[in-house]
């Protein structure tokens, strides 16, 4: 049987009006900024479901460029976000798509891109309650929460690569939570997404990186040390 808290119900802190339209929303870029580990200079966004239908008037769209912009939920600066878009010199765009069949109504693309030309693309899924699901970064198929302290690892999908990650969260003693690899295809690009929930030591990044098949590596923190 599954259960509701009553936090569920009430929902999470946020600027408001909706947990799933505008505080899921802003998880979602909030997230996705962080695992581009660079500063965008251009956000485009692509609306499906009930996203693309009520993202006015939601304030997906406000949530959305705030949470690329570094904002949480409840940060009071999402409402003023296309303002401060524009004076940090953050250039955006937003798409409605009516047509493409998604798995989940509240469903976003976030294209981002950096000033040296580097982009990353993330579907995120508001899920209800403000919590989200991250469901593809590139043209890999992924599936996390950033619930949990999560290591993402893009990474070409090598014999010995998983062995190298477990041997280097065992040196650091990380408990794993659940530990997935999404792969495009075999020997291509895959990630290997590590939750625990405990702190992650952020200098695992530099142990990881030894292998010559990791490409990058990011740590999303959700308990301090």
């Amino acid at each position: 049987m599954n259960y509701i808290s009553l936090f569920d119900v009430i929902g999470p802190n946020m600027i408001g009006p909706s947990s799933s339209h505008t505080a899921g929303a802003a998880a979602i870029a909030l997230l996705s900024r962080k695992l581009f580990q660079r500063e965008p200079v251009k956000a485009v966004f692509t609306l499906y479901g009930s996203f693309a239908e009520t993202y006015r008037g939601h304030g997906t769209d406000k949530a959305l460029l705030g949470g690329v912009l570094g904002f949480s939920a409840d940060d009071v600066r999402i409402r003023d976000s296309f303002r401060l878009a524009d004076e940090a010199g953050l250039t955006y765009q937003f798409n409605t798509d009516r047509d493409t069949s998604v798995s989940h109504p509240n469903t976003a693309d976030i294209l981002l891109c950096a000033a040296d030309g580097s982009t990353q693309f993330i579907r995120g899924e508001s899920i209800g309650g403000g919590k989200i699901k991250i469901v593809k970064i590139n043209n890999v198929d992924v599936e996390f929460t950033g619930e949990y302290s999560t290591l993402i690892v893009k990474q070409i999908d090598r014999p010995g690569v998983v062995a190298h990650l477990t041997s280097c969260l065992s040196h650091q003693n990380v408990n794993i939570a659940f530990m997935r690899l999404f792969r495009e295809a075999k020997g291509a690009a895959a990630y290997t997404i590590i939750e625990s929930d405990e702190y992650i030591p952020e200098t695992i990044v530099d142990e990881i990186k030894q292998h010559s098949c990791v490409q990058e590596t990011t740590v999303i923190q959700i308990q301090e040390e």
